[in-house]
This record gives C-alpha cells, structure tokens and sequence, in this order.
C-alpha cells in the first residue's frame, strides 16, 4: 500500500517502527485484525485527514482478499470481519474498499450480512459465457507455447473447434474450479506420458466427471455429526424435484431450523436460499452424481432405500391431509407426483409387510373418506406395485377398478386428472400384456392419449406421458395389428417431441434419446434406411455424454451404441464400424465389473463380434479374446441359468476356430465337451438340438482324423445316422451328414477291411448325388465322390461294372469342372488313373490314348519354386511315362525320370508328401530297367525305395501309410537278387515284406499281393537254403493269398499257380503226397478259371503235368500218366515265349 499510495508511507512506517511485533512474519505476534487495523486502516485515515489523496486520483483504494473460507481459524477470520465493519460504519466515506471472495461458510456469512457490506452470489452472474471467455484464454495462451498444439492447427485449422468449445462448456456446467480440472487434464505434462496428445484426450473429457470428490467429502465431513446429516443429504440427492427447506422439514417430519443447521455449513455445495419458501438446489449436478454412486461418496452414499422411506412418508402425508392436517401446497403438489415414483425407484428393497401396511392405511382413510381422490389413487399404486405377489391377476384387476374410482371422483378440471388417467392407462396395459387381452391394451392406450391431451406443450409433465404412450407402441403390443408400422411410426414422432421437452439439463433425456435409438434401430431392421443408423448413432452419443461413469447406464448405453455400429457394419460392411463396436464393447465390459449382471451379456456380445472380426481379419489375437471372454461368461453363469446354452455356444466357435487354425488338440477336446453339454441341456425338442448334434458329429470326426481313435469314429458315425433319421427322405439338408457318414464309412472299411462298410457308402453316396439339387461345382464333387468309392470296390473284388461306372461318373464331373476350377486337376488324375486301370484289364487302345491326352491338358509350367510347378511337373512327367508304356518309346521315357527328378529337387512343398514324386520316379526307373536292365536305374530305384520308406517312417502326414514303399522296396530288391544272387537284397526284401504287414495284415488285393510276394520271396530263399521253414511260410502266406481273393479275380490264377509251385517244392523237400494231390487240386481250378490269360495257362499245365507224372512214379496210376501226356501235347500247341521262333 505504500508503494501505490505513496501518502500512506510515512505513517505506515511509524506504526511499523512503534510496533515492531506487526512485521514479525511468518508469525506476527499480533492478530490480523490489529494488522489491519494499525497498517492499513489508521495511515489510510491519516493520509486522508492530510487532504485528497491525488495518487488515488479520487477513486477508492481496493484490496482482494481471496479465498478467504481456505483461513482454518474461524475465530480469527471473524475478528477480521468484524473489525472491518466496524472500522466502515465509523468512517464509511474513507477512500477505500476490500472485495473478499470465499465459498459460501456460515462463520463468514453470519458477520458480512451487515448494512456496510454488499452481497453477491457469484453462481447467479457466472454464465456459460464466462467459462467460455475463462476457456479461450488458456487455450489461446497453450496453443502460443505448445509446438503440438501449432503443428495441429498448421494442418487441420482451428483447435479447439467452435463446437468442440461449446461441448465443454455445456459439460463444465458453470464450474470454474471443474473448467480448470478439465483443462489440466488436457493439457498437463502428466497426461503425456499416456503417449495422446491435447487432441486426443479433448473428446475424453467430455466424459470425466468434475473431479469434485475431495471437496464434496471434505465438506459434508463437517457437518455429519449434525443431528438428521444423512437423511437431509440423501432427500435432496433422490428427490425428483427440488423442495424448499421447510418442504424438506415437512417431508423428514422434522423443524425447519433442524434443516437449516444442517445446510449452512454446506452453502459451499448446496445453494441454500434465503427463504425458507424457495427451493433448495445444488451448486453442480456432480455433486448427485457424487451421492448416489457408493465407490465414489463412501458413508455420505444416499442408498436407493431412502426412496421407500420417502415414499411411506408421502402415503402417511396424504393421509394426513385427508385428516385435515395441513400439508403444504408444494409437497402435496409432489407428493402426488412422484410418490409412485421413490417405490420404483426402491422397489429393490421394499419389504411386503411396507407395501402391507400402506394399503392397511389407505384403505382405512377411505372408510372416513371414500371420497377422496388422491386416497384412492394411492391404494391403486399400492395394489398396483403388488401384482408381483402371490395373486397378480386379483392385484390387477382391484389396481384397475381403484383407478377407474379415481378418475371418477376427479373433476374435468382437477389438476390430478391427467395423472389417473396415465396410471390407470398404465394398468391397463400392463393387465392386457399379462393376459393377452387386446381390449384391456387398446383401452389403455386410449387412456394415456387422453392424459396426453391433459398436459398440452410445453407442460413439463407432457414428457411423461408422451414417453409412456410411446414406450407402449414401441414395444409391439399390438401385433394383431395389420399395420404394426404405424405403432412404430407414431412411436418415433412421440419420442422426437418429448425429446424438444426434454431439453439440458432435463435428468431423464437420456432416457428418452436412449429410447428414440432404439426405436430408429428397430425401424433400421426393418426397413435398412441408413439415416435410422446414423440417427441412432448420434443420439446414443448424446446419451453416453450425459451418462457418464459409474452411472450403470453408462455400460448398457455403450451396448447400445456398439450394436448400432454392427448394424452398420452389416450394411456397408465396413471394418471401421466393427472395429469401433469391438472398442465399445470393451469399454461397456470394462464397466461392469463383477459381480454386475451384465457382465455376462456384455462378454457374450464382445466374442461373437470378435468372431465377426476374425472372420473379415483371420488375426488370431481375436479368436484368443473370444475364447477367454466366453469362458469368463459361462463361469459367472450358473449352472442353470436360461443363458448357459447361448454362452457355451459363444465359447465353442472360437475354439473350433482355433482349432481349425493351430491344431491344438486340447482347444476340440473342450469344445466336444461343451457340445456334449449343449446337445443334454436342449433335449430333442429344442430347434438348435440338429445343429448342436451335428457339431459335435464333425468335432468327433475331426478328432479322429487327428487320433485316429476308433471310439471317436464309432461315435461320429452314429451321430450322423442319428441325423439323418430325424431328415425327411427328400429333405436338401441330408447332404451334408451323408458326405460325413460316407467318408467315415470308407475310412473304416480301409481300416478294418469290412465290404460292408464299403457298399453303404456307396449307397449313401448315390443318395447324396440323387437328391441334392446343387450347384454344378458341388454336383461335381459328389460325383468325384461316389467314383472314387466304386474305384477303391473295384481294387476289393475285381467288378468290371464298378470300375466301368466309375470312369462314367469321372467323365461326368469332368465336364461340370471349368478349365480354371483348381479340382479340375484332380478330376483328371482320377479319370485318367481309372482309364489306366481298365486299359490294364481290357488292354483297350483307346483308354490309353485318353488316360495320355488327360495328363496333357493344361500342363504349362510356372517359375520355380512353386507349388503349381509341382503339379505340372509331376503330371507331365505321367503322361510322358503312360506314353511309354503304349509306344515304348525310350526318349518319353527318359524325359519323365528327367522331370520326375526335377520335382523331387522342389521338395519340400506343401501339401505334397516328398514321397509323392520319389515314387513316380522309382517306377519310371524299374521301367527303364526292365528294358534296358541297366543296374544303374534299379540301385538308384532300390535307394530311392529306401528313402521313400524312411519318410513314411517319419509319418510326417496323419494319413501316410507305409505298406505301398515298403511293398514297392521288396520287390526291386528281388528284382536286383534275381540279377546278383545277394542274399542281403533278398534277406531286405523279406524284411521288408514282413514291415509292411505291421502293425496289422491289411485286406482285399492290396493284402492279396502282399502276401503272395512274401511267399514268393521266402520260396526264393528256400531254393538257396533248402530250409523246410522258409516253404513252410511260403504256403501258409499263399493260402492266405488264395482265401482274400474272389473266384473271379484276374489275378486268382497267377496266386493258385504260386501256391501249386510251392506246395511241389515242398513235396521234394519232404514226399509228402497231401502236398502234391493239392497242388494238382489248385491247378485243375485254375485252369477253369475264365479270366485265365495264356501265359498263365501255360505254366499252370506245366505245374499240372509235372505233379501228375510225380504222383504216377508214387502211385502207378495210369490215368494220372495219360492225363499228364495229354497235357504235354496240349503245351506244344501252345505259343511257347521262350522257344526259338
């Protein structure tokens, strides 16, 4: 003050230097007011005794004083007030004026209300305005220094933008200590190091709450000690409407002045009026949000129980009033408005005896007073609120009549009219929606249209009942309706106008902007008009703003949001929209934390959008979320809940997905199990039961496919009978289970050899084919289908007509296959095999010709490494080698080994087994070799044998099978023992014979051969070491041969005329005459065999005449002499392929 009133310093200098104890800081030894008093007050006066004081150029000197509730000695603070009026009202024309800003403190306000002292509520001049101008300065001032902020603005203009502003001031609410918690949170250093910028973190602010907390308790702490705190501060929290404080007084039963006491120490949250006729109202509508959430107040919570409590206050009001008792007008005014509203509020914890007791007292009102409107009315609502008790059928119709009596005892012009009418159409549409009675509904619409036409715009009650009447339509309980739109429509339109009534800071917008959403949505569903979704998306954001956290709104209205982006997802199929859905999801999760009833839900809906997600993306992180979402749902579901179903099936997609990508084992093992649960908790009547039955079918399929355990395929062929009993004949849906049973059909025929198994897949084929009307891509893989099955009966017993069908249904397929269809290979490797096949049998020049024009088509070669070079490769290097075989044309040959090597050189590369084109190329050098019997060829066909066997060894493939490589090993083993004489080859052949009947024999040709060339390979051996056992096995093996094979198998001759070889052997081995009667037994029924070819007649003769002549020398009987002569000249007529020409 001395430096800017240069007057006042010689006398603040004496009084300083007469007392020294002013100035001794940081703790004067005197009090502030004697500061005051002798620093400031006394040189001021002196200087103004002195004459005008021209540095003040004749305005008053004025000195701040902020903050002044923060001093913690009231007493002090009051002295100082004190003596500031008193120093005004002896000199109130000294030059000088002290402003003082404090929060609203009892021990402050009681002394400033004195004439000297001008008053002002700065909450009635702080406008949206002055935030607004508050905001702009510091935003102006951070975009000058932060280098972001300038970057931002360089390239995308304004920051914050005009609307962006407005947001924050709508939601700061008047607050300049929650503008400066807001701005603080978007600019701070601290939030930095979330690595978001200003920018990003605006739109999250938006949604924090003022961040008062530490106020709002630090407050409310000095007063809970009060007598009736808790009840005053959770009435004014839970009230729907503000009340004065003699209204509150009325309300608790308590004096006014008990509220007031409460209230004046709470001015600094709490606007307390100063009569105590005008409504009491809070200072930010944080402060109820602070209230009435229980993690954020604490002990000051005000539990959704107080609103029962108020409730039976107000029944015991109104029947007071009755009684003559006066009630003031306002709380009789609420009292009937919002009375049913505190019940349902509470309705959580209102015990039946409460209800009880209000009807006890209504009822016995109204005998005193049967007229009375108001009585009645409460009886209905108590009745009302009752129909979830033992008799609601009772409940509703005594609801309905006490209401009916209350409109009627209501004058056209009572003020309470429009309130009757909206319960009682209330009831009736309940009633009407619990007993399906359309009258009951239609009245009560009729009802609240008229309580609408009670309250015309802009009444605030209006809302109400046009949110009422709306939420009826909306809800589709006029479904016999011919136009149900219309209910929709007219829904929409109510909604839209009880949305321009309820405008900010109405506490149920939110409600109504959740309402017109889901209302837009449905219309959306029906109709795919997009502005419905963009609507809806907007008016759900509105919603979340003033809904924020811990409201439990907040999630559902987040659930909400998030299924209107699917649904825009599933218009424009936009990754965007279900990317944000997946996030809002989250977030809603996030909310709800357990034990929230929810959070299941919300679980539930997040996976199967991930699942949604995955199915665009393929990103496994996805499917791993699904999976631990849905298990948290299932485990928070009880066992018996009507959701478990639904949520087993959440979990078990994910994990067949899974499954499906990883191969993890575990992941089908879990899901069999879940399905297993669905299938026993839908029963066979449930409309999923097919399709949980044909999940677990596949599981288990699946799982033998990756086991190869029997159980699994027993159980999955049955499942898939079991489906298709429960299929009409005719029905399209059987083709599915019938390719499934068919295919685990012919895996178990190959398994166990049972030609039952075989020939029911064969007929299960031909169903599939006959009654599935598809389309010719899928017409063609049946056909494919059923061929291969007539080709694997073909190679079982021989059936010329099998083979002859399947080469029709291979040609079929064929042309329904486009040249640029990938299968289209397959179809002619098949094709051309099966021609192969037949020209083997029939020797029929026109299927070789086909089979070598089959293997041409198409084979360009790509660049290498790639798989299709593969393809081409191997299949040129075919046609080349079945070329060869028809012409014998050594360079066709010689380019199929050359290419055939190359392939082998592009291994390894899916999906080929290395073993695929290593044996082409084995074959191809045994041909080379049977022609020019170069060695050379047959080692390297014997080490490539070797190598082929060592990857099936491996079994790096679930479905290898060994037995053709070792079978193919043997035999160019003997062929190379039949050049060198090596014991070792034959010894590795009969070693490798005997690996190939591991673990068990197999069975039809393919163990037919087999067989025959062990038996073959140990009578070789026989030969060298003359060893009894060696033939012995050699005709134990041939036996076998001859039982697998049918009489009318081409090859049945050839193993009859081995096993006579043998058993002649044995005979000069041993004399024994069974043995040669057998063998003249076998060969006599050889020759009468039809499909007998001549080189196999010959020997067959030969092995005939040979053991005749023997038994003749044993046995001196002349037929077997004649008859071995007969067949001697019968030899000589026959082409001999080793006598000269």
């Amino acid at each position: 003050m001395a430096a800017a009133v240069p007057e006042t310093a010689p006398f603040v200098r004496a009084a300083a230097t007469a007392s020294p104890g002013l100035k001794n800081f940081p703790v004067p030894a005197t009090s502030v007011s004697m500061q005051m008093q002798r620093l400031v007050y006394g040189p001021l006066k002196s200087a103004a005794d002195c004459g005008p004081i021209q540095s003040l150029a004749g305005h008053p000197f004025l000195i701040v004083i902020d903050g002044l509730d923060e001093c913690e000695d009231k007493e002090e603070v009051g002295e100082l007030i004190d003596s500031m009026t008193a120093f005004f009202h002896q000199h109130p024309c000294i030059p000088l004026r002290i402003f003082i800003t404090s929060r609203v403190e009892q021990h402050i306000k009681s002394r400033l209300d004195v004439p000297e002292v001008y008053l002002d509520d700065l909450a009635d001049h702080c406008t949206d305005d002055d935030i607004a101008a508050f905001l702009e300065v510091l935003f102006r001032d951070a975009g000058r220094h932060s280098p972001v902020i300038k970057a931002y603005i360089r390239e995308h203009g304004e920051w914050p933008t005009r609307s962006e502003k407005q947001g924050l001031v709508q939601h700061i609410g008047g607050s300049f200590i929650f503008a400066s918690a807001v701005f603080k949170y978007i600019m701070e250093d601290s939030a930095r190091r979330e690595k978001t910028t200003p920018m990003d973190r605006l739109p999250l602010a938006l949604k924090m709450n003022p961040g008062l907390d530490g106020l709002y308790a630090e407050i409310l702490a000095r007063s809970q000690n009060l007598p009736h705190f808790f009840h005053i501060i959770a009435t004014i929290a839970l009230l729907r409407a503000p009340l004065s404080t003699s209204g509150i007084a009325e309300v608790l039963g308590i004096r006014t002045y008990e509220v007031m006491n409460v209230l004046v120490h709470l001015q600094a949250i709490i606007q307390v009026p100063g009569t105590d006729e005008l409504p009491v109202t809070l200072c930010h509508t944080s402060l109820r949000e602070f209230l009435t959430t229980q993690s954020r107040s604490d002990q000051f919570f005000a539990h959704p129980r107080h609103h029962v409590d108020l409730y039976l206050r107000f029944m015991i009001m109104k029947c007071e009033f009755e009684h003559r008792r006066p009630v003031s007008t306002s709380v009789s005014a609420y009292c009937r408005r919002y009375s049913v509203d505190h019940l349902n509020a509470g309705k959580s914890f209102v015990e039946q005896s409460e209800i009880e007791s209000v009807i006890h007292l209504c009822r016995k009102t109204l005998k005193r007073h049967p007229d009375s409107p108001e009585v009645t009315q409460a009886l209905a609502d108590a009745v009302f609120f009752s129909t979830g008790s033992q008799s609601p059928a009772l409940n509703f119709d005594e609801a309905v009549s006490l209401y009916r009596q209350a409109l009627q005892l209501r004058s056209p012009a009572d003020e309470g009219r429009w309130l009757s009418l909206h319960r009682l159409g209330t009831a009736l549409k309940a009633q009407g929606r619990k007993t399906g009675n359309m009258f009951d509904i239609e009245e009560g619409i009729s009802y609240l249209r008229e309580a609408l036409k009670c309250r015309p715009s802009p009444h605030p009650d209006r809302s109400d009942s046009l949110n009422e009447l709306a939420l009826f339509l909306h809800s589709g309980s006029r479904s016999w309706r011919d136009d149900p739109v219309a209910d929709m429509e007219e829904a929409i339109a109510l909604y839209r106008e009880a949305l321009q009534l309820r405008s900010r800071p109405h506490p149920s917008r939110w409600q109504t902007l959740n309402n017109l959403a889901l209302s837009l949505r449905n219309r959306y569903q029906r109709e795919h008009t997009a502005a419905d979704i963009e609507e809806s998306i907007s008016l759900y954001r509105e919603a979340l703003e003033l809904r924020t956290p811990p409201h439990l709104e907040h999630s559902i209205l987040l659930q909400s949001l998030a299924m209107s982006f699917m649904d825009r997802y599933q218009h424009d199929n936009t990754v965007a929209d279900l990317d944000e859905a997946i996030s809002l999801f989250r977030e809603a999760v996030q909310h709800q934390q357990s034990p929230d009833p929810y959070r299941p839900d919300s679980l539930s809906i997040l996976a199967r959008s991930l699942m949604d997600r995955y199915q665009r993306t393929r990103v496994m992180a996805d499917v791993d979320e699904a999976i631990s979402s849905s298990r948290e749902a299932l485990v928070l579901c009880p066992p018996s809940h009507q959701a478990r179903l639904s949520l087993i099936s959440d979990l078990t997609t994910p994990l067949l997905a899974r499954y499906q990508r990883a191969n993890d084992r575990a992941d089908l093992d879990e899901a069999i199990s879940l399905l297993r649960e669905t299938v026993e908790l839908q029963g066979s009547s449930h409309p999923g039961h097919f399709n949980s039955l044909h999940k677990l079918a596949t599981s288990l399929s699946d799982r033998y496919w990756h086991t190869k355990a029997m159980t699994d395929l027993e159980e999955a062929s049955s499942l898939y009978r079991g489906l298709l009993q429960l299929l009409p004949p005719s029905s399209p849906d059987r083709g599915l289970p019938l390719n499934c049973l068919t295919r685990l059909l012919r895996e178990r025929h190959q398994r166990t050899g049972i030609m039952a198994d075989l020939d029911e897949a064969i007929l299960l084929s031909r169903e599939a084919v006959k009654i599935l009307p598809l389309p010719k891509s899928d017409r063609s893989a049946l056909l494919n289908g059923l061929a291969v099955l007539l080709s694997n009966r073909y190679g079982c017993n021989g059936g010329i007509v099998d083979l002859e069908e399947a080469i029709s249904l291979f040609r079929e397929s064929l042309e329904l296959t486009p040249s640029q269809d990938p299968g289209r290979l397959s179809v002619v490797k098949y094709l051309s095999v099966s021609l192969m096949t037949r020209y083997r049998r029939t020797k029929t020049t026109a299927d070789l010709e086909q089979a070598t024009a089959l293997y041409c088509e198409g084979f360009e070669l790509p660049p290498s490494p790639h798989f299709d070079r593969l393809v081409s490769l191997t299949g040129r290097a075919t046609t080349l080698r079945h070329r060869y075989l028809r012409n014998r044309t050594m360079t066709d040959l010689n380019e199929a080994i050359s290419l055939f090597r190359e392939a082998v050189k592009l291994q390894p590369l899916p999906p080929f087994d290395r073993s695929d084109p290593l044996n082409d190329l084995v074959d191809s050098l045994i041909d080379r070799y049977e022609r020019t019997n170069a060695m050379a060829d047959l080692d390297e066909a014997i080490s490539l044998s070797r190598e082929v066997v060592e990857l099936t060894k491996q079994n790096r493939h679930p479905h290898c099978d060994r037995l053709p490589s070792l079978s193919k090993l043997a035999t160019s083993l003997i062929g190379r023992y039949r050049r060198t004489n090596v014991m070792a080859d034959l010894e590795e052949a009969i070693s490798s014979y005997r690996e190939a009947l591991k673990p068990r024999p197999p069975s039809g040709p393919e163990g037919c051969l087999i067989f025959s060339n062990l038996a073959m390979s140990l009578r070789e051996r026989y030969l060298r070491t003359k060893s009894k056992a060696d033939i012995d096995e050699a005709i134990s093996w041939s036996r076998k041969a001859v039982i697998l094979l049918p009489s009318h198998h081409p090859d049945r001759p050839s193993l009859l005329i081995g096993l006579g070889t043998s058993l002649v052997d044995r005979y000069a081995h041993n004399s024994a005459i069974d043995d040669l009667n057998e063998a003249i037994s076998f060969q006599r029924e050889a020759l009468k065999l039809e499909s007998m070819v001549e080189l196999e007649r010959l020997s067959s003769l030969r092995i005939l005449s040979s053991a005749l002549s023997s038994r003749y020398k044993r046995t001196k009987r002349k037929e077997d002499l004649e008859e071995a002569k007969g067949l001697d000249r019968e030899i000589a007529k026959l082409p001999n392929p080793n006598r000269p020409s």
